[in-house]
Formats: structure tokens, C-alpha cells, sequence
């Protein structure tokens, strides 16, 4: 089964990426058949990876971070309920109920806008609970109110400790990293490309583009520590480290390859290298 993508007006997998949030490595990536998958399976997937994480990882604190589509029910009640408990903090789609909730934090939003023209941008907690929720959720709503008009998002999480504000631009907003690594990922790594027949032949495609991802990670964070590429893309990594000017000479018995005496990355260069020689050994 694939998923009907308007846009390109065909059909196409989706990939399910998972990062570790502060440092950008990569957990996995497993091929669906649509981005609207039921959410009791990406509730499935996600337990059992965070049960095997807390095998290594005990103790350590675990904060699920997605979009609305990761606002399962499944998901959440596992969380509150689990032994070592784990959060979350989602997006949740809008419905007249979360907007009547924060009615008066939008008409507020509007208000100043009308009065002295400037942007505004308003946050707001409350309690929510959906029908088919076990229990309350905290819900923050965001209201922006400018000439363009006004924008309403919500999220849904369980740190209830956490103002309303810092909840949003410190946890949900930080999100954003990990789209950046999807984009690496896709864009520069080319894992978008699932053009065979079966599923499992498309799913091995995306695997061996993970491990590439693995590899640009590991030299972008780990050789180039220090260096003015630590944050770099894997874009400019491919283009000062990767590929170099050479001069190809076909002779009768063998092909040489010469590269430039002067190069401004030739030391990393080096040690890129050597740092994959030694994966190869």
C-alpha cells in the first residue's frame, strides 16, 4: 500500500524519521505506507523502541517530540501509565472545543493588534480532554495576530511543571532541528528515491542512505570538532570534503589520478581519510 501524494499526483512511501533531540543522531528510519498511518502504529513503533532504550538506559529521561500526527492516544495514555514514566510534547489539531478554551486569549491577541498595529503573540494553558482520552492533557495554544491575520497552533504534553511560553519556543519549537536533519537527510542524501516495486526493497533503499546519514554525522560531529564545519550541512561537507578536482590520465597499463598540490581543505581531507580507513579495518 503507498500514499496518494497530491502534490506530485502519484503515489509514494513515507518515511518515519526518528533523532536523538540534542545531538542530531540518527535512531531509525522505517518506511510506512502513507503519512496519515494509523496512529496506534506509530504508537507501537515508538514503544517498543523507548522499552528498548531504557534496557541501556534506565534512568535517563525520555521526551517524545513530534507533530500533531504523533498525538495518539495509545501513545500518551503508555506514557503517563508506564513504570518510568515518559513525556511527550506533540502538536494537536484544532477543533471548536480548544478554541473555545482559548477564546479569550485570541480575542485579547486581536485586540492589541487592532489597537497599536504591531505583531502580537499570546500563550495559554489549560486543561483538555478529548473523548476518547483516559485522562486531562495540558494544552498550550499559541496566538499570533498581525496583517496577515490571525494564526492559532496547539500542543498537548505532560510536563505540566512548565509555563506555558517556555513549553512552546523551548520544547516544541525546538522541533525544528530535527525537520533540518530530515531535509540532510532526504535532500543531500537522496533517501527520498523508492522507486522499486516492494516495500522491502524500497525499506533496504532507506536503511543503506541511514548509514550515509550515520557517516556525515559522525565526520560533521566527531572529526570536525573545533573547526568552522562542526555545523556545516552535509551539503558543504560533500562539496569541500568529498569531491575534489582531480586530472585523469588514461595510460596503457593503468589509470592515475592526480590531485591538486594546494587545496585550503586538504588537511581534513586527510583526516577524513584516515577516519574511514579505520572503519574499514
Amino acid at each position: 500500500m503507498r500514499n496518494l501524494s497530491n502534490y506530485y499526483h502519484d503515489h509514494c512511501y513515507m518515511p518515519l524519521h526518528i533523532y536523538e533531540g540534542l545531538s542530531g543522531k540518527l535512531i531509525t528510519t522505517i518506511l510506512k505506507p502513507g503519512r496519515r498511518s494509523k496512529q496506534s502504529d506509530v504508537a507501537s513503533i515508538l514503544k517498543r523502541l523507548i522499552l528498548q532504550i531504557r534496557e541501556q538506559w534506565p534512568e535517563t529521561r525520555i521526551i517524545i517530540r513530534g507533530d500533531s500526527h504523533f498525538a495518539s492516544k495509545d501513545l500518551m495514555d503508555w506514557c503517563d501509565t508506564s513504570a518510568k514514566k515518559v513525556n511527550y510534547i506533540t502538536g494537536l489539531a484544532g477543533n471548536s472545543k480548544l478554541k473555545s478554551s482559548a477564546q479569550v486569549t485570541i480575542e485579547s491577541a486581536e485586540r492589541e493588534f487592532k489597537q497599536y498595529g504591531k505583531p502580537v503573540k499570546r500563550y495559554h494553558s489549560f486543561m483538555y480532554k478529548a473523548e476518547s482520552w483516559a485522562s486531562p492533557k495540558k494544552v498550550v495554544v499559541k496566538v499570533e495576530a498581525s496583517a496577515q491575520g490571525t494564526n492559532i497552533r496547539y500542543i498537548v504534553t505532560n510536563l505540566t511543571q512548565f509555563k506555558a511560553k517556555g513549553l512552546y519556543e523551548k520544547g516544541y519549537c525546538a522541533r525544528g532541528a530535527a525537520e533540518l536533519r530530515i531535509k540532510e537527510h532526504k535532500l543531500y542524501l537522496k533517501s527520498d528515491r523508492a522507486s522499486c516495486t516492494s516495500f522491502k526493497a524500497n525499506q533496504f533503499r532507506l536503511f543503506l542512505h541511514s548509514i550515509a546519514y550515520v557517516l556525515m554525522h559522525t565526520m560533521q560531529k566527531e572529526l570536525f570538532k573545533g573547526t568552522e564545519l562542526v555545523n556545516a550541512t552535509f551539503k558543504t561537507l560533500q562539496n569541500k570534503i568529498i569531491k575534489t578536482a582531480a586530472w585523469v590520465k588514461e595510460m596503457k597499463t593503468k589509470i592515475k589520478i592526480e590531485f591538486p598540490k594546494y587545496c585550503p581543505t586538504k588537511e581534513l581531507q586527510a583526516r577524513s581519510f584516515q577516519m574511514l580507513g579505520m572503519l574499514v579495518t
